[in-house]
């Protein structure tokens, strides 16, 4: 009995072993044939990356790949180039047909040659013909959408009013943030001052009421942000069936900013393209910007007026490699070397903008800060000091990098590194305007050097590199109330509150 016992013990022993060691045979051959198989796929990555690579070598920069190109050789002209190697040529306004009521304008301006821009673009527009334009910032490319538009205008039909009380408006002039439209506005009240033409501004931010009773008086030329125009639009306060100029600036920041909708909303209720001047205009045309101009402009012609490489030709970049907790250190003693007489100083987040402004202002400088949660009474009223120099230095999110035109800016600061390469030739195209010189001094620390990379190969350029020294990283005063401190208690007051 016992016996028969312990043979049972034996053989339920031995079966528990067996079927372990084939369970675990198993497990090891499923996870051996898996390993192969993400090596394999590993290795059909690795090559296919390859050849992404190969191919992103041979393929020139911002040029359409050879199925993208023959698809479109039948809706797009051949593309006009010329180097930008200066800031004028020598083709004068009073030369290209304009109206002499807007060259008068033009000499308001102090305008009397041509910037590269505008003479290759002005002569096809004044002929009728739709144009993109690609050109560095600070080159002119406002005055001559403007003028074209203006042009148009006084060449074609009165302004015709609706039944419904409404006006329809003949010229509308679409930009990405309030003040780019704002700065529009303001050029266009120059070069248009003898016309006779009214201008409507519309964005967002300021009371809706009162820019509409400034609409209700009638516009020629509506300028403004998609937003608010858009809101006018359904309140059936104008028409766009009279459309016959139609220009997007900054085209590739309406698709950054998520407007391509309401921009597309927008198009669909204006006259056919081949009805229109059509216009787009931007220091960089991406190719999902040229598919919208394919899609609602007729057979536009292609204009680029580009230095070597798509930053401006007077601009000296430097680069310095930092750690974050040294980054104000070096800012205050690079602002002490250089004694900058205006400078734009960018930053990623809101809070870093209101820290460098803390730390700023507490070692002596008249410092402010331009971020999208300041209202726009102040934002303007910043810009309008910083022009007239009672602030010296601006610290600014990527909302003041487009379109703001603020002569006299010696320096650029890039604090943070910014995560998309053209918002990098935006921000250093705030300097070095209109043929002038300037500094556009960055930042890499260890949270942004990771944009570098891609940064270096959209300027096609490696940005020289300086040591960062002992003299350069000065003891600095630290703000009253540190700004990283007042956040964390805002945050915790707005819980107790809530909690409350």
């Amino acid at each position: 009995m016992n016996l028969y016992t312990l043979l049972e013990v034996l053989i339920v022993f031995v079966s528990v072993v067996l079927f372990s060691m084939l369970l675990k045979f198993f497990i090891s051959k499923i996870r051996r044939s898996g390993g192969r198989k993400s090596k394999t796929i590993d290795r059909k990555n690795v090559k296919r990356r390859k050849r992404l690579t190969k191919v992103k070598k041979e393929t020139p920069v911002n040029q359409p790949s050879k199925k993208q190109t023959q698809k479109k050789d039948s809706v797009i002209s051949s593309p006009v180039k010329a180097i930008n190697s200066d800031a004028v040529t020598d083709i004068r306004f009073d030369s290209l047909g304009l109206q002499e009521i807007l060259l008068e304008g033009v000499k308001d301006a102090g305008f009397e040659f041509c910037t590269p821009i505008q003479a290759k673009s002005l002569p096809a527009l004044l002929l009728g013909r739709d144009v993109a334009g690609q050109a560095q910032t600070g080159t002119g490319k406002t005055a001559a959408y403007l003028l074209a538009t203006m042009n148009t205008i006084l060449l074609g039909d009165e302004r015709v009013e609706r039944a419904s009380g409404g006006f329809a408006p003949r010229g509308i002039i679409l930009a990405p943030t309030r003040e780019l439209a704002i700065q529009i506005h303001q050029d266009a009240l120059t070069l248009g001052g003898h016309s006779g033409l009214s201008l409507g501004l519309i964005y967002g931010g300021v009371d809706y009421d009162k820019q509409r009773k400034v609409l209700e008086g009638g516009a020629d030329i509506i300028i403004g942000t998609p937003g608010r125009i858009i809101d006018f639009f359904k309140q059936e306060v104008f028409s766009l069936d009279k459309i016959q100029a139609l220009v997007l600036d900054e085209a590739d920041r309406m698709f950054d900013l998520g407007f391509i909708k309401d921009i597309r909303f927008l198009l669909r209720r204006m006259p056919q393209p081949e009805k229109r001047l059509n216009m787009l205009y931007s220091a960089t045309l991406s190719h999902r910007v040229n598919e919208l101009g394919y899609e609602y402009m007729n057979t536009p012609e292609l204009v680029e007026v580009l230095a070597l490489a798509p930053t401006a030709d007077k601009v000296t970049q430097l680069l310095y490699h930092v750690s974050s907790d040294e980054k104000i250190r070096l800012l205050i003693g690079l602002l002490r070397q250089h004694e900058p007489r205006r400078a734009i100083v960018f930053a990623n987040t809101k809070r870093v903008v209101a820290l460098v402004v803390s730390y700023l202002n507490s070692n002596g400088y008249r410092a402010r800060a331009l971020s999208g949660d300041v209202e726009q009474s102040k934002r303007q009223r910043l810009i309008g000091n910083f022009k007239s120099g009672a602030v010296s230095i601006v610290v600014a999110t990527d909302v003041a990098a487009r379109g703001l035109h603020i002569p006299d800016v010696s320096h650029v600061f890039n604090f943070d590194l910014p995560h998309n390469c053209e918002d990098y030739v935006h921000r250093i195209g705030r300097t070095a305007r209109a043929g002038e010189s300037g500094e556009a001094i960055s930042f890499a620390c260890e949270e942004y050097v990771f944009s570098l990379e891609s940064i270096e190969s959209y300027v096609e350029n490696k940005i020289p590199v300086e040591p960062v020294t002992e003299n350069l990283l000065p003891k600095v005063t630290k703000p009253p109330y540190d700004e990283t401190r007042a956040s964390s208690d805002r945050r915790k007051q707005r819980r107790r509150s809530s909690g409350a």
